[in-house]
């Protein structure tokens, strides 16, 4: 069954190379790049491909540098505090591969947090005899308030770094890392933000947020190609970071552009054109609406938000955060009618295979918490995203899929 035969699809849909026989309700997990950014990636591959030592050998390093200051200038930051990185799993491993991290240590994070960045947390910690520690945040969640109390509550005198999402990804939660950046940095504890989905998705500042480190996603809500990422360092822990890849950088004497720059400038061969078609896709989207970006984000907040009031109607329950707590995502819990999650974090839920094959509908099923207490078990949870190639069909869409399977299902 096509998703899309009774479905309509937005009148921006057809910006983007998605199949439109699928109901694509998934920009979240990879994002969806649209063809006129395609189209200016394949022209910077062919220029490449004309003469790779040009491109790669004399003209990169102003290329990135262009870059740079148009990312820079969208999320708020230095360009020079800026580097490129192919994802933001990436950027976390940098960070934690550099940070200074002893036996005894605690690293904290939620249990919100993404969980490839849990395994590399846990992994940097078995590696130097440190621990991790999860700071327990209910869903549902009264507000910014709880989430604040919850983490600095969790803090002890041992704790010397967090891992925090600015906007989780399997609760879809915009977290107030705002407030608590700066109070945790003043105690001495370094904070790491995970916002593999904030840019595109809500205004960002991230040079006057302070943190000591933010790894971020381009491919997402910005719809950057696939391989397109960045990792800001405050500039007092810039000294003290070195990429995955060491290479040229590493006996460089020139004294400009930074050690920092040209560590990260190059880190081996590579196919640079994702990072440096990143403007042209802060553009295309930008193009997409009157207003620019704040209308964009506005307008995939309010659908959203929208999105959501559909399935509760749909399915019934409750939200499980405030509005203010949305960005373009949303999770609303499924009923136990639909049984329990499974028990794997990686292996697909066998009814997200059901609507893709019976409804031609393509969404995320996301157990949570991954860690549940003694006795209990993950919660199921649809989660949902909302980008101008989406509109409110979509959803009805998904919720009459849900209601029909819904008592009881069986895969």
């Amino acid at each position: 069954m096509s998703g899309q035969d009774a479905v309509p699809r937005s009148p921006l849909a057809e910006r983007w190379a998605l199949d439109p026989g699928t109901v694509f309700l998934n920009h979240g997990s990879f994002g969806a790049c649209p063809r006129a950014v395609l189209a200016a990636q394949q022209a910077l591959r062919e220029e490449l491909e004309a003469n790779p030592v040009a491109f790669l050998g004399r003209q990169l390093d102003d290329r990135l540098a262009a870059a740079r200051v148009a990312v820079g200038s969208f999320v708020g930051a230095d360009p020079d505090d800026l580097a490129f990185v192919p994802n933001a799993t990436a950027g976390i491993a940098t960070v934690l591969r550099s940070a200074e991290i002893g036996p005894g240590d605690e690293l904290l994070a939620t249990d919100h947090e993404y969980n490839a960045a849990l395994n590399a947390l846990r992994a940097a910690a078995a590696d130097r005899g440190a621990r991790v520690v999860l700071a327990r945040i209910p869903l549902p969640v009264a507000g910014p308030d709880e989430v604040v109390e919850r983490v600095m509550a969790a803090l002890t005198p041992r704790t010397r770094l967090a891992l925090l999402s600015h906007v989780t990804s399997p609760t879809a939660l915009v977290f107030p890392v705002e407030r608590l950046v700066p109070l945790l940095e003043a105690r001495g504890v370094a904070v790491l933000v995970d916002g593999a989905h904030a840019p595109g998705m809500i205004p960002l500042g991230i040079g006057a947020l302070g943190a000591s480190w933010y790894a971020a996603n381009l491919h997402k809500w910005c719809c950057a190609p696939k391989g397109a990422a960045f990792l800001h360092v405050r500039r007092d822990r810039q000294a003290g970071i070195r990429p995955l890849a060491v290479s040229h950088a590493a006996n460089d004497p020139r004294p400009t552009p930074s050690p920092f720059r040209r560590a990260f400038d190059w880190t081996g061969t590579l196919d640079p054109t994702p990072y440096l078609v990143a403007p042209a896709a802060l553009a295309e989207v930008s193009g997409m609406l009157e207003g620019g970006w704040p209308s964009v984000m506005a307008a995939n907040r309010a659908l959203a938000r929208t999105a959501r009031e559909i399935l509760l109607a749909a399915l019934g329950g409750t939200p499980v955060a405030p509005d203010a707590m949305l960005g373009a995502m949303a999770a609303v819990e499924l009923p136990a009618s639909f049984g329990p999650a499974p028990d794997s974090p990686v292996a697909e839920d066998p009814l997200q295979a059901v609507l893709r094959e019976r409804a031609g509908i393509e969404v995320p099923l996301i157990a949570w918490p991954r860690e549940a207490g003694p006795g209990e078990r993950p919660r199921r949870f649809v989660r949902i995203s909302a980008h101008l190639h989406n509109q409110a069909s979509d959803y009805v869409a998904l919720a009459d899929a849900l209601h029909g399977l819904r008592v009881p299902f069986e895969a």
